[in-house]
């Protein structure tokens, strides 16, 4: 367990899946956890289980990462709750499955405003108070689609691969203040969006979930999907003070499933 006492987290799409993993395992390791997600209700069952693990503390805001306006009010309550956040856990939801060719520029407009700008304005929202205080960590979500685009994942593997090059190129900007920016890979992590994307791909080939789940686990060495406590261990990690020589990374949580090097 990395030892997070004292320090405040801010973790987005915090009501579920990755993010709630993320919540849990901050404050599993003493972090005082603000969630942000547009579900009050799955928020709040996040925070009674922070508050059954006994350590740490879980804050919900109510947010839509795709209206700036609510996004301004959440850091206002955010700064109300916990100040100046250390850590931020950058995570947004996926958009549809679907080839990435004929797209709407609409479409186009929408997703990146909701996956990337809203993730870039946080961020630049919380980072000069790290660079100030000589300590902080960004760590950011991403796809395995970043490194090997998955079929029919289209806006995800070009949205997504856009965070990577900008969270290089922050890495490079604020190490020297104290501040590390990394971002974790997840592969084929059982949450509600894997088994949404398993339905939606047994339904285009004509197939039942269980054969396309079959399918994937044989591709991942380990023989099995990940569990989102282990995506969230991954980031309790890089969050902590033993991680501090880590930045500018890309952190593969995937059981090996990625085929190159």
């Amino acid at each position: 367990m990395a030892n997070l006492n004292g320090r405040s987290a801010l973790v987005l799409a915090a009501s579920g899946g990755l993010g709630s993993a993320s919540a849990l395992a901050l404050a599993r390791d003493g972090a005082r956890v603000v969630g942000w997600g547009r579900n009050v209700d799955a928020l709040r069952e996040v925070g009674n289980e922070v508050a059954a693990q006994g350590t740490g503390e879980f804050h919900a805001v109510e947010v839509d990462l795709s209206d700036f306006g609510s996004i301004a009010a959440a850091l206002e309550s955010t700064a109300a709750l916990v100040d100046d956040p250390d850590i931020l856990v950058n995570i947004t939801g996926g958009p549809p499955p679907g080839p990435i060719s004929g797209l709407d520029r609409d479409v186009w407009t929408t997703h990146f405003e909701s996956m990337v700008l809203s993730v870039i304005s946080v961020t630049d929202a919380v980072t000069p108070a790290m660079r100030r205080r000589g300590w902080g960590r960004v760590i950011t979500c991403t796809s395995s689609g970043v490194i090997a685009p998955i079929p029919n994942l289209g806006l995800s593997n070009s949205l997504r691969a856009c965070l990577v090059g900008w969270s290089k190129t922050l890495a490079s900007e604020v190490a020297a203040e104290g501040v590390t920016v990394n971002t974790v890979v997840p592969g084929r992590v059982a949450t509600g969006r894997t088994q949404a994307l398993d339905e939606a791909r047994a339904k285009r080939e004509g197939t039942d979930v269980a054969s396309v789940a079959e399918r994937s686990t044989a591709s991942i060495p380990v023989g099995r999907y990940g569990d989102t406590a282990e995506f969230g261990s991954v980031v309790a990690f890089l969050a902590s003070e033993q991680a501090s020589y880590v930045n500018g990374s890309q952190i593969r949580v995937d059981g090996g499933m990625i085929g190159s090097v």
